[in-house]
């Protein structure tokens, strides 16, 4: 009777006690065994390619690059590549662009460590996993416009006090331009001023103080 394959993980986080954490959960696993770590996208990009693992565990904040634009050049380069997004943050934004990016799963860091296997499981097997209150929130997400990118750059910097002025002057748009994205802004959100635009976008993690 032929013993069933060994999943082949790698842990992309960039905080050491969280690697060894995970690798000491998963390694007590007879079908699962880690095989590399990395600590920012980039390294995570590279591992990818060397060792083709199985599942990759991916923070989304990491130093050099985060875990969405990572997701995104993996997927890019292997199509069937199977990540699974395990991070601290759970607002809206954070888990659709995590899962728009490519990951097959989403899991907060303070998951039991039964759910964390399953997930891997599940995923390894070509299925999504999202547990049913990220679910709820990506729902929610989905039913909001979308901003564009140039608005969500716009509307990190209004979180951050800057007038338009400023925003111009950092982006390298006149400020007309500025305000024309700033009232788009605040009509996709349903809002009438800045300072509601900022809340809300600190609440779905758009921007952070």
């Amino acid at each position: 009777m032929t013993q069933p394959a060994v999943i082949r993980i790698l842990i992309v986080d960039d905080h050491l006690i969280v690697q060894k954490g995970l690798a000491a959960l998963i390694n007590e696993e007879s079908d699962m065994t880690v095989i590399g770590y990395a600590k920012d996208g980039l390294e995570a990009i590279k591992l990818f390619r060397q060792e083709q693992p199985d599942v990759t565990l991916m923070d989304l904040r990491m130093p050099q690059m985060g875990g969405v634009e990572a997701i995104s050049a993996i997927r890019a380069e292997f199509n069937t590549a199977r990540i699974i997004v395990l991070t601290t943050y759970d607002a809206d934004e954070d888990i659709y662009r995590g899962l728009q990016a490519g990951s097959k799963g989403y899991l907060l860091k303070d998951c039991k460590p039964s759910e964390l296997r399953t997930a891997i499981r599940t995923v390894h097997t070509g299925k999504q996993y999202i547990p049913s209150h990220v679910g709820a929130k990506l729902a929610q997400r989905i039913n909001n416009p979308a901003l564009t990118e140039r608005e969500i750059e716009v509307l990190r910097l209004v979180a951050q006090g800057m007038s338009n002025l400023e925003i111009g002057s950092t982006l390298n748009i006149t400020e007309s331009t500025v305000k024309s994205n700033v009232n788009r802004i605040l009509s996709k959100l349903g809002v009438k001023d800045r300072t509601q635009a900022t809340l809300i976008a600190l609440k779905r993690g758009i921007a952070s103080l």
